[in-house]
């Protein structure tokens, strides 16, 4: 797909790779010197040192300048940047996250995002009955993903993030929580509606029977109608990459099913494990197509990358889980989410226990930055780069939107 960007595709890998020098042997990205593996061990391994880049790279790493653009750097950060010259936003952001403010969205995009997808939802998809309007309404999903998207070069390459967001959330809801839904069986439910991403291949015979189920409920009528767009822009890997990631999102969603109808509390490595799954990754992960442009199947499966991906992921996810704490804390039942678990695994007070995932989120954040950073020094291809800076920005502008959601979220009383 043509990039309207500013970074070059496939064919200038080798000669961005020969022209900082890379001298290795092998196939694929590792004969092109793109990855060094100590760089990506566990924190407590030393990584290996790093070409101090030159002064042209020094630009590309730091990406834009100006206003708004603080998320798309991939320089560590240490500590928050001052606020620019901008309106106060809505909301209070949780005292001791760390977090990069972004400027309000434009908008004119979020006026007729917001349009877009909600003529989308009730008249494509027929996605919710009248009463559920003011909550699709208070989700301001167009803020969202206009906030999470800065480099995304249209609307309509906006509406490509959006109607998948919004799909997700309504198979979420009425599958898993809100609006009906149970994790008695879910598995069924869950597998069914995965084939409107990832089609059946079947018998002439039985074919039929499986393309009508696709309009037979919400969630799937929203899956099939969000992917058969996505699809149409998207090449074939980005496609297969974000069937993959949905696979890994229904595979979390079945496992805290199975921990309910057991009445299991897991261990807080095991709720971190789940929560890496079912997370926000199919979201940043399709940040290139959003863009216009593609990131390379190989450069995308490189263990670093995987690594950084996961890890903005895990951040974002636990974001959520902070700022919907009351919120679920209302609902019937016991909701799981990393305060609950802390406090009931680790025997202290729900304040403590709420200040301590702050603070794992912080570590998750700074490890992020620190993956996003060497990968950058060590691999610096335009796309990468790009990516980098695309899922930065998509981590900034999710914790934007949970902050500033004030319809959705409302803070503990813990400070």
């Amino acid at each position: 797909m043509p990039d309207p960007g500013p970074s070059p595709l496939q064919p200038s890998l080798p000669a961005a790779a020969a022209r900082f020098g890379a001298h290795s042997h092998g196939h694929g990205i590792e004969a092109v010197g793109c990855v060094r593996p100590a760089l990506f061990a566990p924190p407590a391994q030393p990584s290996a040192p790093v070409t101090t880049p030159s002064p042209a790279l020094e630009r590309i790493l730091r990406g834009p300048s100006g206003l708004g653009a603080t998320g798309l750097s991939l320089a560590r950060r240490e500590e928050p940047p001052a606020p620019e010259a901008e309106p106060p936003v809505a909301g209070r952001p949780i005292p001791g996250l760390y977090f990069h403010p972004v400027p309000e969205p434009d908008p004119v995009r979020v006026e007729e995002l917001s349009h877009r997808i909600k003529a989308w939802a009730v008249d494509e998809v027929e996605l919710y009955p009248p009463e559920w309007e003011d909550q699709f309404d208070g989700f301001s999903v167009g803020r969202y993903m206009v906030a999470c998207h800065p480099d995304a070069p249209t609307v309509d390459h906006l509406m490509l993030a959006t109607r998948l967001m919004v799909a997700e959330n309504v198979v979420d809801d009425c599958y898993c929580e809100d609006h009906g839904g149970s994790p008695v069986g879910l598995g069924g439910r869950l597998l069914l509606a995965h084939t409107a991403l990832d089609p059946l291949h079947t018998t002439t015979e039985y074919q039929p029977e499986w393309a009508e189920s696709l309009h037979s409920d919400a969630p799937r009528r929203a899956y099939r109608s969000a992917m058969e767009y996505f699809a149409q822009e998207a090449t074939a890997s980005q496609a297969d990459r974000f069937r993959h990631d949905m696979a890994r999102l229904h595979l979390g969603y079945l496992a805290e099913a199975a921990w309910a109808e057991t009445d299991y509390v897991p261990e807080v490595w095991e709720y971190l494990s789940m929560r890496q799954f079912n997370n926000f990754r199919p979201c940043p992960t399709i940040t290139d197509t959003v863009g216009g442009y593609e990131l390379p199947a190989d450069l995308h499966a490189q263990p670093a990358m995987q690594r950084v991906i996961a890890l903005a992921g895990n951040a974002t996810t636990i974001v959520n889980d902070l700022y919907s704490y009351t919120k679920e804390l209302a609902g019937p039942g016991r909701h799981l989410n990393l305060p609950v678990v802390i406090a009931e695994r680790e025997g202290c007070s729900v304040r403590d226990a709420y200040l301590k995932a702050v603070e794992v989120h912080n570590d998750l954040m700074h490890a992020f930055e620190a993956a996003a950073a060497d990968l950058a020094a060590a691999c610096p291809v335009p796309s990468v780069l790009r990516f980098l800076r695309g899922v930065a920005a998509w981590v900034d502008g999710n914790h934007y939107w949970h902050q500033t959601n004030t319809y959705r979220y409302s803070l503990p009383d813990f400070w």
